[in-house]
């Protein structure tokens, strides 16, 4: 189950992998000839684009498909998290008390079902209003904006480590006592009411142990964006909890099997807390990249991360222990497991600091480029082409050293790129991206890395990276009011997401277009596909076509 829990941490990453969740499937697309200038101006980054150039998306937009797996998603996370509550140290004890209660109460084996059922129910409609609470309290444009919004990131960051530190002992997070009393009072009214009122009750009197895993399942649900987020979250969150009441009312002689409570369940709240300590440096990343802050370089997350878990690992083999654990009489074999577990992904870690990929994890790291010490560099390979230009590339100070994977060298503005294609000859490859994509530093690190990949990036083709969530500031004279959006477009990420909403109605990354040297798509874009051959299949399609043109 710890095991499970960290995985949920990687869902993103793993999920994606598995359904390709953040591919964008374009095969309904009709290209038409664009005959327009393509030169990137304010009317043209604004304008929506319509009539003979539009280009329409598969079902009414890829937004759609994005935001459905993104909800399943936080679904999931929700259960994985609603089952790491229930091992909790103030609800697992509660299961077989609650269920015996039932069966007093209700005096016969269907009532007491009916009852526990009713029970379970009422766990589902209070943890999801609390849900619908936070996208009412927040609204669905404030949830938009919090996934690169430097002071909520940063606010979640301190708040995820206050959890953590709760967790692990240092305090206990916990509610006004004269306000659970009340609702427990209630409780012992009889009908539905009674047992709503009781289920209220474990919700409250649980806080301080559900109360951390409850805000970063929110914190992580809210910060994607998605306007039912928090209300999908907490209902996964809450079936979890509420299946096993339900369960075991069904099946009484199931409570037999239970493991016996003890200071097991406190260990899982201390492990509960490192993974909430290591989520934490995630939100402080995305901060510190979108901002160019540039304290959290790669092997300076990698560090904490190491020793992070290698105190996790000292900790289930006994060689830690806090104020309010139990003494280790002996390791059990399934504390044993998690140990080697924990430990060998420190190990696995370690040669992260000098440069290693670690693709498994990637994309959670910082991108590679902000890793000062990196032994892969000397031997790429393949090499960019030199920049052939007369004037230096644009925005090239701000991304190339702390965006960019090592090995690369892309033009970082649109017009420029169109600029060098005209002159080189070759078509562009427009990789829409963003500080705190997942999905991007995951093509990075294991697509974009294959030799076969790399050289025709790199030899074949002009790269534009147009980073959408960058909170560089745009000069005066550049800013404008979006005529697509009505926003006021004055950074440049906020240029860039504009452009591909109104271009190519999409707003996720990382969105892959190839267009030839008048701005023309050659073929169908692709957003995160994790199959290198479909990549190069996609690139080679990208360089036939524009070769047919000539």
């Amino acid at each position: 189950m710890l095991t499970t829990i960290f995985l949920s941490f990687l869902l993103n990453d793993a999920l994606a992998f598995s359904l390709k969740v953040d591919t964008i499937s374009f095969d309904d697309l009709e290209f038409k000839e664009i005959v327009e200038d393509t030169t990137i101006t304010e009317d043209s980054l604004s304008a929506t684009v319509s009539g003979p150039d539009q280009i329409t998306t598969l079902n009414g937009g890829s937004s759609t498909d994005k935001s459905d797996v993104s909800l399943w998603q936080i679904f999931i996370n929700g259960l994985l998290f609603g089952f790491a509550a229930i091992l909790m140290p103030c609800i697992f004890p509660m299961l077989p008390l609650t269920v015996s209660f039932f069966t007093k109460r209700a005096g016969s084996r269907t009532k007491a079902i009916g009852q526990a059922i009713i029970y379970g129910l009422s766990i589902i409609i209070i943890y999801v209003g609390l849900g619908m609470l936070v996208t009412i309290f927040f609204g669905s444009d404030a949830l938009n904006a919090l996934s690169t919004n430097g002071i909520f990131n940063f606010f979640f960051f301190l708040l995820l480590v206050v959890f953590g530190a709760s967790f692990l002992g240092a305090f206990e997070i916990t509610l006004p006592s004269s306000f659970v009393n009340k609702i427990d009072a209630k409780s012992d009214q009889g009908g539905f009411v009674g047992i709503f009122f009781m289920a209220f009750s474990l919700a409250l009197v649980s806080f301080s142990c559900t109360g951390p895993l409850i805000g970063t399942l929110l914190v992580d649900a809210a910060s994607k964006g998605e306007r039912l987020g928090p209300a999908i979250g907490m209902l996964g969150f809450s079936l979890a909890l509420a299946i096993p009441f339900a369960l075991f009312a069904l099946f009484p002689s199931l409570l037999k099997s239970l493991p016996k409570s003890g200071g097991w369940l406190n260990s899982v709240k201390v492990v509960l807390g490192f993974l909430e300590l290591a989520f934490a440096l995630k939100f402080l990343s995305n901060v510190d990249l979108a901002y160019h802050w540039n304290w959290l370089d790669r092997e300076v997350f990698l560090a904490l991360w190491i020793v992070i878990f290698a105190l996790m690992g000292l900790y289930l083999l006994g060689k830690i222990k806090f104020s309010h654990d139990s003494e280790v009489q002996y390791l059990s074999v399934p504390r044993t497991f998690f140990a080697m577990v924990v430990l060998a992904f420190v190990v696995y870690l370690i040669p992260g600091m000098w440069g290693a990929p670690l693709k498994s994890v990637s994309a959670f790291l910082p991108p590679s480029a902000t890793q000062d010490f990196d032994l892969t560099v000397g031997n790429p390979s393949s090499s960019p082409i030199p920049h052939t230009g007369s004037s230096p590339k644009k925005y090239a100070e701000i991304f190339h050293d702390r965006g960019t994977p090592k090995g690369f060298d892309p033009y970082y503005d649109y017009e420029q790129a169109l600029e060098i294609s005209k002159e080189v000859n070759k078509p562009v490859l427009i990789d829409f991206t963003g500080w705190n994509c997942v999905n991007c530093r995951k093509m990075e690190a294991n697509v974009w890395t294959e030799p076969k990949v790399k050289d025709l990036l790199n030899n074949e083709f002009v790269m534009a990276e147009l980073f959408i969530d960058d909170k560089t500031t745009l000069a005066k004279e550049e800013q404008y009011i979006s005529t697509y959006s009505k926003k006021n477009i004055n950074t440049i990420g906020k240029k860039w997401s504009d452009f591909q909403a109104a271009k190519f109605n999409s707003n996720s990354q990382p969105l892959y277009v190839i267009v030839n040297s008048d701005g023309q798509v050659l073929v169908p874009p692709q957003g995160a596909n994790y199959d290198p051959q479909n990549y190069i299949e996609f690139l080679e399609a990208g360089l036939k076509a524009y070769k047919e043109q000539k």
